[in-house]
């Protein structure tokens, strides 16, 4: 399980992988959280936001790691996923109450497989932050991005 994750705004893929490092940082615009899988949760997002799922296009896959961007892939702990630009579109373009919906969604699985090691922070706050992020995406053009360790 990650202890750090952060979801943030970048450029492009290879702005996103040369966070890597140290994160992203405050030079990027980012959500963060804390003791969840973000590769789980994207996928997760992915498969379970059906209703706000727009007409598929562009990545297809549920998420795509950007960290190996030229380089060859490392196994230290860190990761750097791109999420998919279906998802990102639909994030943006959710309701509150469809948020909601997957949020708690969400939340019982988290329960249901962590019990008390799931993480404290507020699942619905987190969610609510990155469809900020995904709009922000949307308008400039930009990618939606998760680094972890």
């Amino acid at each position: 399980m990650a202890h750090d994750i952060v979801f943030f705004l970048a450029a492009d893929d290879e702005t996103a992988a040369a966070t890597r490092p140290r994160g992203p940082g405050e030079a990027f615009e980012s959500v963060t959280c804390r003791f969840i899988e973000p590769d789980s949760a994207i996928a997760e997002w992915d498969m379970t936001s059906r209703s706000l799922r727009p007409r598929p296009t562009g990545r297809t896959a549920p998420w795509v790691g950007v960290a190996g961007v030229g380089h060859c892939p490392l196994n230290d702990g860190v990761e750097v996923f791109a999420l998919p630009q279906r998802l990102t579109r639909a994030l943006a373009n959710a309701s509150s109450a469809e948020l909601e919906e997957l949020a708690d969604r969400w939340t019982t699985r988290l329960r249901s497989e962590d019990g008390d090691d799931m993480t404290d922070d507020d699942l619905l706050a987190v969610l609510q932050g990155v469809a900020r992020l995904a709009a922000s995406a949307v308008d400039t053009g930009g990618g939606l991005y998760s680094w972890s360790f």
